[in-house]
């Protein structure tokens, strides 16, 4: 593995998790540093860190938020 992809993974804690989580990572991206984009795209899906997955957690707090204001009147 390069050493800027190292320095990547150990600087960011949600990296780091996935990598341990999933160790046949490691074989691909030692391999060649053009699957850390891979890497990547599939750690926001599972830890649901992408932009729509962001949205609907906003959504779902206004959502939960209007439930408590409805309940409370």
């Amino acid at each position: 593995m390069k050493i800027d992809i190292m320095m990547k993974i150990n600087n960011d804690i949600n990296q780091k998790r996935y990598l341990r989580e999933h160790s046949y990572w490691y074989k691909y991206l030692n391999r060649s540093s053009s699957y850390y984009e891979d890497f990547i795209k599939n750690m926001k899906k599972d830890y649901k860190l992408t932009t729509i997955d962001k949205i609907n957690k906003v959504t779902d707090s206004i959502n939960m938020l209007k439930m408590v204001v409805d309940v409370l009147k």
